[in-house]
Formats: structure tokens, C-alpha cells, sequence
């Protein structure tokens, strides 16, 4: 049986680390893939679309001028949850720590659409550094179902 897998990017630095698992599920026969891209940094983010010759079954473009941060959060949140109920996946793969990873994992929680976040268990263990970086890590990683950390470190258990 057939499963979909989401993978939702918004950045040059998630899309770099997560095509090698699009390129991956893309060949597998049980898995059907969709791609999301939020458009956090869309200009930066083409390049690497296209060197990847990937191509986003969804874009939500979500940035404007002077936008605010929690403005984008909501914004992000919307779209990724309009996009969850369209494709409704039984899974979602997100990387990293950007404001695309928080509102992905907190759509994910609502829906009770699994979540596996890539690059997990990295802390600094203050939420001032990077800001807000580090407390999308934190919440997120208490939102995702499968954690896949980089390094033995990130492996242990995570800080709060």
C-alpha cells in the first residue's frame, strides 16, 4: 500500500538538505511524494529548485516587504494547513529551524499528521541565541513524531 509523504521547505539551506530525500522518495514505488515550498526565501530557494531539477507540487509564497515575523507565522500557518488538508499525507518531512519548520510542525499537531524533523536535537539552549531560531527548534522537536538528528550529541535527549 501506497503511502504520501509531504516535504515542506521554505529556505535555500532546507531545500539543499532535503533533496537528497526528495531525489530518494521520488524512485521509490510505495511512496507518493508532494512537495511544498513556502517561499520563505524564494529567490535563493529557485537556484536550488533548479540545480535539484526539483519541482513543488505546491507554492504558497507567502513573503511580502516589511513583513513582520509573527504576520509571516500566521500566514505560513494558513497555507501549510490548506496544503495538509489538500494532500493529506501520512507523513511530513521538515529540516532545520526556520519559521517554516515551527508553523509546519504546528499544522502537523492539528491535523495528527506525523512529523519528522530533520536535523533534530540541535540546541544552544538559549532562546536569545539565534533568535528565533533556537525556540523554533525547541517547539517543533516537542511536535514531531520522528527525529532525525545530525551528530551523537543531538541524538541525546533534548533539552527543554
Amino acid at each position: 500500500m501506497s503511502k504520501t509523504i509531504a516535504v515542506i521547505f521554505g529556505t535555500r539551506p532546507e531545500a539543499i538538505k532535503l533533496a537528497p530525500i526528495i531525489q530518494l522518495c521520488k524512485t521509490h514505488p510505495d511512496i507518493k511524494l508532494s512537495v511544498c515550498s513556502t517561499g520563505q526565501h524564494k529567490e535563493m530557494l529557485d537556484q536550488v529548485l533548479e540545480v535539484f531539477n526539483i519541482i513543488p507540487d505546491a507554492s504558497l509564497a507567502v513573503m511580502e516587504d516589511n513583513q513582520s515575523l509573527s504576520r509571516l507565522t500566521g500566514k505560513l500557518l494558513h497555507g501549510i494547513d490548506e496544503y495538509l488538508a489538500e494532500t493529506q499525507p501520512d507523513l511530513v518531512l521538515v529540516q532545520g529551524d526556520t519559521t517554516t519548520v515551527l508553523a509546519a510542525a504546528l499544522a502537523c499537531f492539528y491535523r495528527k499528521i506525523p512529523l519528522g524533523h530533520v536535523e533534530a536535537g540541535l540546541r544552544t539552549n538559549d532562546f536569545s541565541a539565534p533568535w528565533p531560531e533556537e525556540a523554533n527548534r525547541v517547539l517543533a522537536s516537542k511536535l514531531s513524531t520522528l527525529h532525525f538528528a545530525p551528530t551523537q550529541q543531538a541524538y541525546g535527549p533534548p533539552a527543554a
